[in-house]
């Protein structure tokens, strides 16, 4: 039998609000986790090295790659029944594992270790309750969407959403 790495797990518990408050408190630990981890030197090896066979200065083929990179090796999975978990991205990295904010967090900070602006994009479908969160990556001159928690290319956006916000840069 085949077993998923195991990486050393270390956390904090800290309560959040429920609801739509703790979506947003949710964004901004994420975004704290991005601003952290875009300079640890590891992630930018991961990060160079996926790129490292793109054309140079290919904006859109970088993007391509590390999208690609994410969506093929991190595996979905849901956060632990009736809690908000929040992974850094050297523990997504690790793992190989998780759920939409995981991957979007770890997404938005390879991106950034190799130069490219990123934005989170909350989104929901029903009632006005926010339910899923992707990112954006300005390459190319571009935001392009980025959701790889879905088997999509690059530049989908989960149809049906209401984007209710798209974080400030």
């Amino acid at each position: 039998m085949y077993l998923a790495p195991r990486p050393q797990m270390s956390g904090t518990l800290r309560g959040i609000s429920g609801g739509n408050a703790g979506v947003w408190q949710t964004v901004r630990a994420m975004r704290r986790l991005v601003n952290d981890s875009r300079t640890n030197l590891d992630l930018r090896q991961t990060a160079t090295s996926v790129v490292f066979l793109c054309p140079p200065k290919d904006e859109i083929a970088e993007a391509r790659a590390i999208f690609d990179f994410v969506q093929s090796h991190i595996r979905y999975t849901k956060d632990i029944h009736g809690v908000e978990t929040l992974s850094s991205p050297e523990i997504t990295l690790a793992g190989r594992v998780g759920d939409c904010d995981d991957q979007a967090t770890l997404l938005a900070t390879l991106f950034e270790c190799v130069g490219y602006p990123t934005r989170f994009v909350v989104a929901g479908y029903t009632s006005g309750e926010l339910e899923h969160v992707f990112l954006q990556v300005f390459a190319g001159g571009d935001w392009i969407d980025c959701d790889p928690t879905e088997r999509n290319p690059m530049g989908w956006a989960p149809p049906g959403a209401v984007v209710t916000h798209t974080e400030k840069v």
